[in-house]
């Protein structure tokens, strides 16, 4: 592989403008919130019962209660997939997390960006099967068409919290949470929205565990998991006006193809931008937040690509699909609430201390070679002043 430049010659300032995280929500199988990410124990076991269909022998890994009347009450929430639900919730905390509602002069300049695999699997699979298997002319049950649309969850969560802004839904692969929060950050420096909230969901299903099982992709004793993870983000002034402080700032974030080079290439060549674009030099890197921990022959390619960039690897690294399993699309998202949870969490099994080094590199690869880099930083005292 052709090493990519390296990541010291940065220019001393940002090509972009920084975003800042105002608010943070998650569900995944370790539990609900930054707090759980911070244990040494494993997930929590799968309860099938609950989520209902037949199995394939492999490790799962599902989040427990998802508190569902609890955050939302109980009204409309029945025809609701798992996909939508567990954003819903994590969307739900992200914003309770902000201290007051938004405004609704905000909520009209608040976009939905959500990554996603194909919407909920279980939904689509049973829609397309109903096709099938039901009497001519097809009577499918027309009820279980919208959750079957892969933008259903991102408008359900423009619907239940009024939120009129742009409203996306990013599919990429493993690379999905990534992407979303690329394609905010161009949408708030277009001017087209002022805060977004952005992260990504998958669902713990029979389908995909199936899928899983077949195509042997995940490592020996990998679990197959789920989760959500939102953010509200927005711009420095934004936050500072209306008084939210910063949990940390989103610098660049860079997402890229598989070409000639392969996916270490790739994924080097989305590190170096990266850290180019956010004036960030390697030696200030602390700590990187890995994706591809559990996938046959990726783990050794993204931490290649990793120390090729940095020169070697880095003071710490966090592989949160080792305690919350595989979770696809809702891993980069998941990532980054890990990084976080170390960050703000002084006793946490993977706490960061900042002489580490104020900065970090969120990183994802997919066996199709795609990949993503986002580059964040530790708020600075000054941050509200960009």
């Amino acid at each position: 592989m052709t090493p990519a430049p390296a990541a010291t010659t940065a220019p001393a300032t940002t090509t972009v403008a920084p975003l800042v995280i105002t608010g943070c929500g998650v569900v995944s199988p370790a539990g609900h919130g930054l707090t759980p990410l911070t244990s040494a124990g494993g997930p929590h076991a799968a309860d099938l019962d609950a989520i209902g269909g037949d199995f394939p022998p492999v490790a799962l890994a599902a989040a427990p209660d998802l508190r569902v009347a609890e955050s939302l009450g109980t009204k409309g929430i029945r025809s609701l997939d798992r996909t939508t639900l567990l954003a819903l919730v994590a969307a739900h905390n992200a914003l309770a997390g902000l201290g007051a509602p938004l405004a609704d002069a905000e909520r009209a300049r608040t976009g939905v960006v959500i990554g996603s695999s194909t919407g909920s699997v279980r939904s689509s699979s049973e829609f397309s099967r109903e096709t099938l298997v039901r009497d001519k002319p097809y009577l499918v049950r027309a009820n279980r068409f919208p959750s079957a649309v892969m933008n259903f969850c991102a408008g359900q969560l423009a619907i239940w919290n009024s939120l009129r802004g742009v409203n996306a839904t990013i599919a990429d692969g493993r690379v999905s949470g990534l992407a979303a929060v690329r394609y905010a950050r161009n949408a708030i420096a277009r001017g087209r929205v002022d805060r977004a909230l952005v992260g990504a969901a998958e669902e713990l299903c029979a389908e995909s565990a199936w899928a899983w099982h077949h195509s042997g992709a995940l490592a020996p004793g990998a679990a197959v998991g789920e989760g959500a993870a939102v953010f509200v983000v927005e711009t420095p002034g934004a936050a500072a006006a209306a008084g939210r402080t910063p949990l940390a700032e989103l610098l660049a974030c860079e997402v890229g193809t598989p070409g000639s080079g392969g996916m270490r290439t790739s994924l080097a060549g989305c590190v170096d931008r990266a850290l180019r674009r956010s004036g960030v030099p390697a030696s200030d890197v602390g700590v990187v937040s890995l994706g591809a921990t559990g996938i046959r022959g990726l783990r050794a390619a993204e931490e290649d690509a990793v120390r090729t960039v940095l020169g070697g690897p880095p003071p710490h690294r966090i592989r949160p699909a080792a305690r919350l399993g595989e979770s696809y699309s809702a891993s980069g998202a998941l990532q980054i609430a890990a990084l976080l949870a170390a960050w703000h969490a002084p006793d946490a099994a993977d706490a960061v201390d900042a002489a580490e080094g104020p900065a970090a590199v969120v990183t994802s690869l997919g066996d199709d070679g795609h990949a993503g880099c986002l580059v964040m930083r530790r708020p600075q005292p000054a941050s509200t002043g960009h």
